[in-house]
């Protein structure tokens, strides 16, 4: 995994989407100038084949359901040691991804339940470390 670009805000995300086409976006619902689901609704539409996977604080079942309108995964942020590369490996395989904090019935036709997997003690990552536009196509960027 590349990370290829970081953006600040969601208008500078949908920008860098565009620019550079990654493979998955991650994006929090709330970025400041343009919130993260707004900003997905467009990058949709510049950047139809990215895979979207939110990372947010907000453990709210509504919340995630409309992320999930515009994008592939949800994963709750103080989830994301355990849970963060599974839900990128599942939103790359073109699965839906939940955090199991939220998985419910609710989410049933949203999420695959073999893609929340629990991550073996290596691949726990830094939830600080979160950028918005990871892994590119292999393609070398100026």
């Amino acid at each position: 995994m590349r990370i290829v670009g970081v953006a600040s805000d969601g208008l500078q995300a949908v920008q860098k989407a565009e620019e550079l086409q990654p493979d998955v976006i991650l994006l929090d619902v709330g970025l400041p100038k343009l919130n993260g689901i707004e900003a997905a609704r467009r990058i949709r539409k510049v950047a139809p084949n990215s895979k979207i996977l939110f990372l947010s604080q907000e453990i709210d079942v509504d919340v995630a359901r409309v992320a999930l309108g515009d994008g592939h995964g949800y994963v709750v942020k103080s989830d994301a040691n355990n849970e963060l590369l599974a839900a990128v490996d599942a939103v790359m395989q073109g699965k839906k991804f939940v955090s199991r904090r939220l998985a419910s019935p609710t989410f049933a036709d949203h999420v695959d339940p073999q893609a929340t997997v629990q991550l073996r003690p290596e691949e726990t990552i830094k939830s600080s470390v979160v950028p918005p536009l990871v892994k590119n196509r292999g393609r070398t960027l100026p």
